[in-house]
């Protein structure tokens, strides 16, 4: 049986100089602000230096990660299952499977999940300011 891009993530693990972590040990966790918003950090900022980060994000149907902004990172979603909308000032990005959208750092920014829902891989790159 063949799986969703985003459950074999979900499931997968991270390899690096200091050996494996397997994803299906780390948690979901509620986001923080954001209802119907849940977190699974696969890529901390320890590992990294500080300078990329890299999440699982699932979205409840008609849940929102508000308005937001990151002044010193660069932001990429690239969408895997579900649909939404991604608003931002220069005008609302549709999010369907296979979509990739970049948000520069400090670029004011919202997601809306529709009605199935949606999930995304978040990945955060510390901005050369």
């Amino acid at each position: 049986m063949e799986q969703d891009v985003f459950t074999v993530f979900a499931h997968g693990r991270l390899a690096d100089a200091n050996g494996q972590i397997e994803f299906s040990r780390l948690e979901w966790k509620a986001h923080p602000q954001f209802a119907g918003v849940f977190l699974k950090n696969l890529v901390a900022p320890e590992q990294t230096h500080g300078l990329l980060t890299c999440h699982l994000v699932r979205i409840e149907p008609g849940c929102a990660i508000g308005r937001h902004l990151h002044p010193a990172s660069i932001e990429l979603h690239e969408v895997v299952e579900g649909e939404g909308v991604c608003r931002t000032e220069g005008g609302d990005i549709g999010y369907v499977p296979g979509t990739l959208a970049v948000m520069p750092a400090g670029s004011p920014h919202e997601i809306v999940a529709g009605d199935r829902g949606l999930s995304l891989f978040a990945k955060f790159v510390t901005a050369a300011i």
